[in-house]
């Protein structure tokens, strides 16, 4: 309650935070109103049938069962970020317009990744309108009404991207996150109307059990996304006239989870990606249907597809994390300050050594990624419960975990600030 108060006190930091929650109201209000002209069919059973897009739905802040405006959410956009990030560590220019020209690179790549974000929005809108159309989820959905609706979703995307750029600028915290945030969270009250109208005395095990693995399993989020391992570094000290520089002793902190949800995020795109192409190809003669119904019908299978799911997530762990950390630059840059691991030569043998620490702490992450992503599906199996599947793991729950951490990170800070202006 004192820090509350203090927020609120500090004029610009309650704009701020009054900002941010306007910004997430019009999106709640733009994520009930629904596309015009598309008849709702049966989408609760579409949802029953597919379990993976009921996982994009809550993701999305449930505004692709509304078939909303902004079915979409902020996902082509950061599809379009994830796909340009990978293509700066693949060709040598756009890392080089990345790295070298500083905050103008990185705002030309964040330009052309809202333009990347316009055809992606139009791809997969129409992948999942002919989907849900295919399944009897929707109707009345003519060639007219396809491409009206097909505006509509990129229009409401790039609204979504626009919302959060506000918000990153003139609020507090990361406005995509937060977005992404806002949407999960906003499943909480009807999940506990279903929870009570569902209430069964006899499962009340099962109840304690789910409540309990969700206490337990937050817990270990939190402290796996705060884990550091600390690499001692000491610097040599340095005679520049009548001063001595250096000398001084720190850390290099290496996180155990170094990339986030970006692998939970990758392997759902390639197990979600190759069902809304398949499904589109179930009815085709020959060859090509069978092979299409044979890959729609691969998430049925839960055990296998829980299995390949892990895998993904474990291998994307690594993969990403070697694409984004580069020992060998730290270990110049180390060398150029003269700076040095204690024990260990400068050069290659520090490279050596980092990559040595990165992969073992790195297999620590990539196991607990991969746990955390399956958690849902396990803890549904054992207990029954899927009102607040999202407080068990999965993508939702490691964003909301990371997105409340950073903003308390970024408010204290902001509060910190004002109590030394004042001193």
């Amino acid at each position: 309650m004192n820090k509350l108060i203090q927020i609120f006190k500090v004029k610009e930091l309650r704009k701020k935070i009054l900002f941010v929650l306007a910004m997430l109201i019009i999106f709640r209000v733009m994520a009930a109103i629904p596309i015009p002209g598309i008849s709702v069919q049966d989408l609760d059973g579409f949802f029953a049938k597919f379990e993976a897009f009921g996982l994009l739905n809550m993701f999305t802040g449930g505004t692709l069962s509304r078939i909303s405006i902004v079915m979409l959410g902020i996902g082509p956009y950061i599809t379009a970020s994830i796909i340009l990030q990978l293509l700066t560590m693949i060709f040598p220019a756009l890392e080089k317009i990345y790295k070298e020209e500083g905050a103008a690179g990185r705002q030309k790549i964040n330009q052309w990744g809202r333009y990347a974000t316009v055809p992606l929005a139009i791809i997969q809108g129409y992948s999942m309108l002919v989907l849900l159309q295919r399944n009897g989820a929707i109707s009345n959905l003519t060639p007219i009404m396809m491409i009206t609706s097909l505006i509509t979703i990129t229009a409401g995307t790039l609204l979504l991207v626009w919302l959060g750029e506000l918000i990153s600028e003139r609020g507090i915290g990361n406005g995509v996150s937060l977005i992404i945030f806002a949407g999960i969270v906003s499943s909480i009250p009807s999940n506990m109307l279903q929870f009570i109208s569902n209430w069964d005395p006899a499962q009340l095990p099962g109840y304690i059990l789910f409540f309990a693995s969700a206490f337990l399993i937050i817990v270990g989020i939190v402290m796996v996304t705060e884990a550091r391992r600390n690499i001692p570094v000491s610097y040599a000290k340095r005679v520049r006239g009548h001063r001595i520089y250096g000398g001084a002793s720190t850390f290099l902190p290496l996180n155990v989870n170094p990339s986030g949800v970006i692998p939970i995020i990758f392997a759902l795109s390639i197990l979600l990606f190759p069902s809304m192409i398949a499904s589109l190809f179930k009815t085709a003669p020959g060859i090509w249907g069978r092979i299409a119904t044979a890959v729609a019908g691969f998430q049925d299978h839960l055990l296998l597809w829980g299995i390949v799911y892990f895998l993904l997530v474990f291998a994307f762990t690594f993969f990403y994390t070697m694409v984004t950390f580069d020992p060998k630059a730290i270990a110049n840059n180390l060398k150029k300050m003269g700076g040095f691991i204690p024990g260990i030569r400068p050069g290659e043998s520090t490279v050596a050594f980092l990559k040595f620490v990165l992969n073992r702490i790195l297999f620590i992450g990539a196991t607990f990624l991969g746990v955390v992503a399956i958690m849902p599906y396990v803890i549904k199996g054992i207990t029954g419960v899927t009102s607040f599947s999202f407080l068990v793991g999965g993508t939702s729950l490691l964003i909301v975990v990371a997105v409340v951490l950073d903003t308390i990170k970024q408010v204290n800070s902001q509060l910190q600030m004002r109590e030394y202006d004042t001193i």
